[in-house]
């Protein structure tokens, strides 16, 4: 796409976004805040952009850490409220700078420069008006490389839709497959078929994952799945679905480091790590349906099976 083009694109998706934020349209919930006053989301949010740290970082999957390290954007803030979130401290909590969309445009910058093989936007949903207008003044000075979407999952299909052409790799979780958990452990009972439809559309807009000669994600889709204790993931039916929905060629992470982080411990069910038993119920799983690219995580040899 000609720089212009590009440009005169990331401009209308950020007027677009600007128009949903206040009131708040932007994720399923539609709090209808008016953020714009100074008035908080659901996510915790204003309208002010609000970023927890820009870093390189080496604890993503292989083909979108690389060699050299993502360059990540972790923003304040989230439109989900995971009792056992292992980043609640910029997710919950709040912990953040307020910074100008010039001044992101200029940390991205930095990164390219550091090296990193993309941009990897976390839970940027909230912030999406400010974080595009961001993209806009960052590829006009000279950002090249690809932008990761790294999401919960729980995505208004409005919103992706003026993403497309705009992201080039999406890396959604997929939660939960039942209803009774999303809401007992997220507060979105909703959630299994928001996202469904946003993988749908996701998958549409990007296709399958596709590799460089050096195995780094240029494009695509790669869903990460969190191995949740007792089955409350429904991981065999979310598995099912990405098996039948999307494709056999569908990339998927098969997440074993779950750990009762933030409020888990009060709730029984969450009050312990996962077993080498359901780990490999759910890599046995995998193979059964004929899945054909997973990312997984080794088990560690200190660990009891």
């Amino acid at each position: 796409m000609p720089l212009k083009t590009e440009n005169r694109k990331l401009k209308t998706a950020a007027a677009a976004l600007r128009a949903l934020q206040s009131p708040c349209r932007l994720c399923p919930r539609n709090c209808d805040s008016l953020r714009a006053a100074g008035k908080h989301g659901v996510c915790g949010l204003t309208d002010e952009l609000r970023v927890f740290c820009c870093t390189l970082h080496q604890g993503e999957e292989p083909p979108i850490s690389g060699t050299r390290g993502s360059g990540t954007v972790f923003f304040t803030g989230c439109n989900l409220r995971c009792v056992f979130c292992q980043n609640y401290a910029f997710s919950q909590s709040m912990q953040g700078e307020v910074i100008t969309p010039a001044e992101l445009a200029a940390r991205m910058l930095q990164l390219q420069t550091r090296g990193a093989h993309n941009i990897n936007w976390v839970t940027p949903t909230p912030q999406l008006p400010q974080a595009v207008e961001a993209l806009a003044i960052a590829r006009a000075q000279g950002l090249t490389i690809p932008l990761v979407y790294n999401c919960s999952g729980y995505e208004s299909l409005a919103v992706l839709r003026l993403l497309d052409g705009i992201v080039d790799i999406y890396l959604p979780d997929a939660k939960y497959a039942d209803a009774a958990p999303a809401r007992l452990y997220s507060s979105a009972p909703d959630y299994p078929e928001i996202n469904q439809s946003a993988l749908k559309e996701m998958l549409r807009q990007v296709g399958q994952l596709q590799l460089d000669a050096h195995q780094i994600a240029t494009r695509g889709l790669l869903i990460r799945h969190l191995i949740l204790p007792d089955n409350l993931a429904g991981t065999s039916a979310v598995l099912r679905f990405i098996a039948d929905e999307l494709g056999r060629d569908t990339a998927v992470s098969l997440m074993r480091q779950y750990f009762p982080a933030h409020r888990a411990r009060n709730f029984p069910a969450l009050a312990r790590g996962i077993t080498w038993e359901e780990y490999e119920a759910a890599l046995e799983c995998f193979d059964a349906l004929g899945l054909n690219t997973a990312y997984i995580q080794e088990w560690p040899d200190h660990c009891e099976h």
